[in-house]
């Protein structure tokens, strides 16, 4: 383990708390911000590099099972599936932002790891 001094804290709570740009107002913010995040910080801190990361992947996970529930709108299934994708995405990047300001490492569940 290592420890993680206030600074990579910060850093480590932007790059989840940056994803809700893609919930307020930028199409796809969600994944540019934790992006440029990463890009930027990867190879300072391995705590931010490391939540960052995991960021972007949940985030680019969370808009292919917003495409797939868009989708089934069709079949009406989306009905119930778009808010439950929409309130999950939400939910989960504020626990994380909570836990990396807290210096915790946080792994969000149901993420496909893209980038390793």
């Amino acid at each position: 383990m290592y420890t993680v001094s206030k600074d990579e804290r910060t850093w480590g709570m932007l790059a989840h708390l940056s994803a809700l740009l893609g919930y307020l107002i930028l199409p796809f913010g969600n994944i540019i911000a934790p992006l440029v995040i990463w890009l930027m910080k990867k190879d300072e801190s391995q705590f931010v590099g490391e939540q960052a990361k995991e960021s972007l992947n949940f985030q680019i996970s969370c808009t292919i099972y917003m495409i797939v529930a868009l989708v089934s709108l069709m079949l009406l299934v989306g009905i119930i599936l778009v808010p439950i994708v929409y309130a999950f995405g939400l939910i989960l990047t504020l626990v994380a932002t909570v836990k990396a300001n807290n210096g915790v490492p946080y792994r969000y569940p149901l993420t496909l790891r893209l980038i390793s």
